[in-house]
């Protein structure tokens, strides 16, 4: 699935890619992985330098007998962190293989390619989300199937804002989905 998106009047695209994950040890994941689905997304930008700094926020939950919610997904040497991002980098690439070693799980995931609000030097604790996809699988038994990825909304963006405000109280979480660092 490719996203377009326009951040720093530059035009790119998120190539989002998700296969079942038939070798494992490739991933730098357990043999348990094998047959669970992963998903990686690439950022391609004709942006150059700061203009192409992006992060991802990763909220992620797994489903056991009715629990709801997400939350963010961090990986598990850089949590706690002082800040939403999963990822962070220049043109950051995207990659998660969840797997599960029990009978019945829905995994869901909201993936969110954010910027940041100001100039380098006057850079604000505030993430803006320019654009948004879901993803997961559901396992019964020991078979696992794909729920494959789709665009999300600026709501679905907003509808995680009380949780980021609760977990990150330092950082601030522009409504909707940015197109610019400098728009009000």
């Amino acid at each position: 699935m490719d996203i377009p998106f326009r951040w720093w009047d530059s035009d790119g695209t998120v190539r989002v890619r998700m296969a079942i994950d038939d070798d494992p040890a490739s991933f730098g994941c357990s043999e348990l992985a094998r047959g669970f689905p992963y998903c990686e997304a690439t950022v391609e930008t004709p942006a150059k330098g700061y203009a192409s700094l992006f992060a991802w926020v990763a909220m992620a939950k797994p489903i056991y007998a009715g629990q709801e919610g997400l939350e963010f997904d961090l990986l598990p040497p850089l949590n706690p962190r002082s800040d939403p991002f999963g990822y962070l980098a220049y043109r950051p690439a995207f990659f998660d293989g969840p797997h599960a070693d029990v009978q019945d799980v829905e995994f869901r995931a909201h993936t969110f390619l954010c910027g940041f609000a100001g100039e380098i030097l006057y850079l604000r604790q505030e993430a803006r989300a320019i654009l948004g996809f879901s993803w997961g699988y559901s396992k019964r038994g020991r078979e696992v199937a794909p729920i494959y990825p789709a665009p999300l909304s600026p709501q679905d963006w907003d509808n995680h804002h009380k949780y980021f405000e609760g977990r990150f109280p330092d950082w601030s979480f522009r409504p909707g989905f940015s197109q610019h660092p400098l728009e009000p």
